[in-house]
């Protein structure tokens, strides 16, 4: 049986000890979006790791995501 994202959310921050709030899904998956259509497809889980790594040293998860996002459009008007 599969289960939605906001549990499966609820249930992966239970397991690492994060609190249930501890993510912006929209933020997240806007990102992995932006980085798959732009730039590279595997590169949106591991931009979302990076983002993941970067907020956990303190950084701001939408001005982070932001500069992300924005290399992936660089990026991928660099190389059509």
């Amino acid at each position: 049986m599969a289960v939605d994202l906001p549990e499966f959310t609820a249930a992966a921050c239970a397991e690492l000890g994060l609190p249930a709030d501890a993510v912006d899904t929209g933020l997240v998956l806007d990102l992995a979006r932006e980085v798959a259509h732009n730039a590279v497809r595997p590169g949106a889980p591991v931009s979302a790791y990076l983002l993941g790594l970067a907020v956990g040293r303190g950084g701001d998860p939408d001005e982070l995501a932001a500069r992300l996002i924005a290399l992936a459009q660089r990026l991928g008007q660099s190389n059509p």
